[in-house]
């Protein structure tokens, strides 16, 4: 059996602690790397991945002066370089560099909120200080909106994303933010028109997280974006589809007319099942059939109920199309879902099941099926 991945070690291992410690030996002449690597490495082994780096920026600190602005300046000359700035999109950096964060939050939160603040904006150009702004946004949420407000038109893309991110009201991973989800609309209105898809996608993101609490804002934003003009047209049809995929998967009806998919028709929707049952490891082969009365665009998706032994289905929404049918044909739509094994994600579990086809966000047609065990 294939030995299985581990983040945490792929992320945090001797070589990659070696690579940190070659940088920051290289810029601080007192720094011992064979002290910081025999005392990190054979800690990293107890710990789990957010726990790891808190080990590790512990190990770091120990060779650093205590006085937190010496210790910012060290941690910004031990920096590498910026991320490419060829790229615009996918470029995280590496989880190693996320020291400078934690240490600014641990020794700049309260006493050196400006030099702390500094120390963010240059090392988030390397690795992402989305989780580290947070606690400033929490102690100190009006002098920190001012830096972001000036970030937002920083000329370095991971600066301006680093606004939309650090600000998201459900990031994962991260720390709560006690501040109201709708306050940082106005940053992303100074984001929204950005020109780097690293930004837009984080800024659609960020409207998708306010949608689950608030889509009425949401949706008024998308459209005050939309009257103004700003953004690509392609690139903002994008942003509005990614920003309410949850609202589109619950079928909401607000966010479908403003898509400008109708759910006043009456659609005539079939829904056939190859089999009426299917092995976990096998696909389930289904063939759905619509017609309307008008041609109109259509957005079809499959939801699933997955069997559980509580007796609680477990409700999961697909994507099958996005389409348009003519009001004379009819659109026939086939899709092969796979029951997969072994997911770390999601147990399956033999049992009834059953499929409904949602056109435009009304579930039209349905099908009961047996889900069947693998065979051994």
């Amino acid at each position: 059996m294939a030995e299985r991945f581990s983040l945490k070690d792929h992320l945090f291992n001797s070589q990659s602690l070696s690579d940190l410690a070659v940088e920051y030996s290289a810029a601080l002449p007192g720094f011992d790397a064979d002290e910081f690597l025999t005392q990190a490495i054979p800690g990293l082994e107890s710990r789990e991945l957010m726990a790891r780096l808190d080990w590790i920026a512990d190990c770091i600190q120990a060779q650093l002066d205590v006085d937190f602005p010496a210790m910012a300046d060290q941690l910004e000359a031990a920096l590498p370089p910026h991320l490419d700035p060829t790229l615009s999109d996918d470029d995280f950096g590496r989880f190693i560099h996320a020291v400078p964060g934690i240490l600014a939050v641990r020794h700049g939160l309260e006493e050196h909120r400006e030099r702390a603040l500094n120390l963010l904006y240059a090392a988030t150009k390397r690795f992402s200080m989305e989780f580290y702004i947070r606690p400033f946004l929490n102690r100190w949420p009006d002098e920190t909106f001012d830096r972001l407000k000036t970030w937002a038109s920083d000329e370095n893309y991971h600066v301006r994303r680093l606004v939309s991110e650090g600000t998201r009201p459900k990031l994962p991973w991260a720390r709560r933010i006690d501040i109201d989800t709708t306050r940082p609309l106005d940053l992303l209105d100074l984001l929204h028109a950005d020109q780097t898809r690293y930004v837009t996608r984080s800024v659609a993101n960020h409207l998708n997280d306010i949608s689950k609490t608030d889509p009425e804002a949401v949706l008024e934003r998308l459209e005050h974006w939309r009257g103004q003009a700003r953004q690509n047209k392609a690139e903002l049809a994008w942003m509005e589809r990614h920003a309410l995929r949850t609202l589109i998967k619950q079928g909401h009806t607000e966010t479908l007319a403003f898509l400008g998919y109708r759910n006043d028709l009456q659609f005539d929707v079939a829904l056939k099942l190859q089999s009426p049952s299917v092995m976990i490891s096998e696909v389930l082969d289904f063939t759905c059939e619509i017609n309307c009365p008008e041609a109109v665009p259509v957005l079809v998706d499959y939801v699933m109920y997955f069997h559980r032994p509580d007796g609680v289905d477990r409700r999961k929404v697909f994507k099958l199309k996005q389409a348009h049918c003519d009001g004379r044909r009819t659109l026939t739509l086939q899709k092969k879902h796979r029951f997969k094994k072994g997911t770390t994600t999601f147990t399956l579990h033999p049992g009834p099941h059953k499929i409904e086809v949602q056109v435009n966000g009304a579930c039209l047609a349905a099908a009961t099926f047996d889900l069947l065990p693998a065979p051994e």
